[in-house]
């Protein structure tokens, strides 16, 4: 069973690639359609198929980190996915509207990864049901983690303003509302991709430091 689950395990790398190549790197059209949303398809067919296996993993095999290192490393892969499809897709966000097909698309691939992104935490969570999910260090490091994204944050959003404040007005043609409310809510985005990080980081650096 253990090598039939490798096997399966193995053959979901090739349809992620393909996902992720659709969404980030794809042509604009193929075979007639937008290959952005046929890659997030692809992606959460592959998250689908990952739960599967995920749920005959034996408990024993996960606890080699603790539930918020997982949940890290996991936040952190999707939110990385979803800022490189946010900004490769950026473009259908000026002088348009909510009611953009393209637009439109973009937001519901981004809402579905996030989705899927609860689905496989809440997954995980229950894996360590019974269980104690977070101790001493794991509070410290999400303190630390937590300051690290409000620095994010604030970072973006101050650049955004200092963009705005201080560009000539004829090089601002594509700062629309619409692109400036998506604009902030990237702001938020990377936020999240900067705290997931450097919590899986300091984990990282923590069992490191442990085993010297």
């Amino acid at each position: 069973m253990n090598m039939v689950v490798k096997k399966l395990w193995i053959l979901l790398l090739p349809l992620v690639a393909f996902g992720l190549w659709a969404m980030l790197a794809g042509p604009r059209t193929l075979l007639g359609i937008d290959p952005g949303p046929l890659g997030m398809a692809v992606l959460v067919a592959g998250t689908v198929a990952a739960l599967l296996l995920l749920s005959r993993v034996p408990r024993e095999r996960l606890e080699g980190a603790s539930p918020a290192e997982w949940r890290a490393w996991i936040g952190t892969g999707f939110m990385l996915l979803g800022v490189v499809y946010f900004l490769s897709r950026i473009h259908v966000f000026s002088g348009t509207d909510w009611g953009d097909p393209a637009a439109g698309a973009v937001v519901r691939s981004l809402v579905l990864l996030l989705v899927v992104w609860t689905v496989l935490t809440w997954v995980l969570s229950a894996r360590w049901k019974g269980r104690v999910e977070e101790d001493e260090r794991d509070r410290e490091i999400e303190a630390r983690a937590a300051a690290w994204g409000r620095g994010a944050l604030v970072s973006c959003v101050i650049g955004i303003a200092v963009m705005l404040g201080f560009s000539p007005w004829e090089r601002l043609q594509w700062a629309t509302h619409f692109m400036i409310a998506n604009l902030l809510v990237f702001a938020l985005m990377w936020h999240w991709l900067v705290e997931y990080a450097a919590t899986a980081w300091m984990y990282l650096a923590d069992r490191r430091g442990a085993r010297a």
